[in-house]
């Protein structure tokens, strides 16, 4: 049982005491509308101590002069044109350029709480620990979800990593770099892979390995937009990206290698867990879609499940797994068509009925 500390609140840091520098690399990409808002939070941070790194990665908008603009408006301010190489060649051109004890990265279509990152920090020294991660909000155009909790969770390295992996929606560790704060000495040589989208998912867990001691809040300082077109991540999509088949499956297939390889068998079971209920995810996903390419990418996903099939047994043998899943792939080996028909009965019928009981029974209660 996890031991959390409640309720906890991050003591101020007094100006005069904010002794080390935090890096900020925030990527830019055709956000002009949007941009001030991100910026403003940064510089509006109670943590004053900052360096704000911002990289524009070819945006072919008004955002290559705003970015001039801020840095004429405040020292702590920098700003690097590249070509566009995408997120992870923007990651790592923040960390190559930042000069910071600490690092933190920014999307620029999301803000942060001006506190974000004095509360990280404060509670970076008064557990001593490497990295803090913070809870986010999501935003949508129509509602916001914030899950806000004032108590903090000390985790070694290794046990963060196991709630990473097992995605426990309790401790957002998560894949994004946005929501955390860490030291510059404990990257090392690790870097973003630009040659594929979805790089995130094997940074985080390479760094994860990094850390002797993790410090979680369960306050959502960081404001992530969840469902803006045209965002790096939300751009061109279709039944499912084809960057799915081509990037983040092989990723998470490479993960559960890279755990393995670290004596962590137990985790690379879990993440194949969880990477065979999105495949399945996929493949509904994709048989009720109009795509004209859903036929091929059945095929693909198909042929990705058919050479899982041997590791298939120890993944939904995990910790976190649910028979039902088991129950779901089984179907899906034995006939593509009866799994299909047998995912629209139950999410159109069998769904809907047990909320409507279970609403029923609230109500009598």
């Amino acid at each position: 049982m996890m031991d959390w500390i409640t309720p906890y609140a991050p003591a101020k840091i007094p100006e005069e005491e904010q002794k080390w520098k935090i890096s900020v690399s925030v990527a830019i990409y055709k956000i002009e509308d949007l941009l001030p808002r991100c910026v403003e939070s940064l510089l509006n941070q109670t943590y004053r101590n900052l360096e704000i790194i911002l990289v524009d990665d070819g945006s072919p908008d008004g955002c290559p002069a705003l970015c001039d603009a801020y840095a004429a408006r405040d020292p702590r301010v920098r700003v690097i044109h590249k070509e566009n190489g995408g997120l992870a060649s923007v990651r790592n051109t923040g960390i190559r350029e930042s000069t910071g004890e600490f690092i933190a990265f920014m999307d620029g279509d999301d803000w942060a709480d001006e506190d974000m990152y004095e509360r990280m920090m404060r509670a970076l020294q008064e557990f001593g620990a490497d990295m803090a991660v913070c809870r986010y909000r999501q935003i949508y155009t129509d509602h916001i979800v914030d899950l806000s909790k004032e108590r903090a969770l000390l985790l070694t390295g290794g046990e963060a990593l196991t709630q990473y992996i097992r995605e426990n929606d309790d401790i957002q560790i998560q894949n994004a770099g946005w929501n955390k704060l860490y030291r510059r000495d404990r990257i090392g040589d690790i870097r973003f892979d630009e040659h594929r989208w979805y790089e995130d998912i094997y940074y985080t867990t390479q760094l994860l390995t990094k850390m002797d001691s993790v410090i979680y809040l369960d306050h959502a300082s960081h404001n992530y937009v969840c469902d803006r077109s045209g965002s790096y991540m939300n751009d061109g999509r279709e039944s499912i990206s084809t960057r799915i088949l081509t990037d983040q499956i092989p990723i998470y297939l490479d993960r559960a290698a890279f755990l393995k390889g670290i004596g962590r068998q137990d985790l690379a079971d879990t993440q194949n867990y969880f990477l065979y209920k999105r495949l399945l995810i996929y493949v509904t996903k994709t048989m009720r879609s109009k795509d004209p390419a859903a036929g091929e990418k059945l095929r693909a996903l198909r042929e990705i499940v058919m050479r899982e099939r041997p590791n298939m047994d120890a993944a939904y043998r995990c910790p976190v797994a649910n028979p039902n899943e088991k129950k779901k792939m089984d179907l899906y080996l034995r006939s593509e068509k009866l799994y299909g028909r047998f995912m629209d009965l139950n999410d159109g019928i069998i769904i809907p009925f047990k909320r409507k009981l279970h609403a029923l029974r609230r109500g009598g209660n």
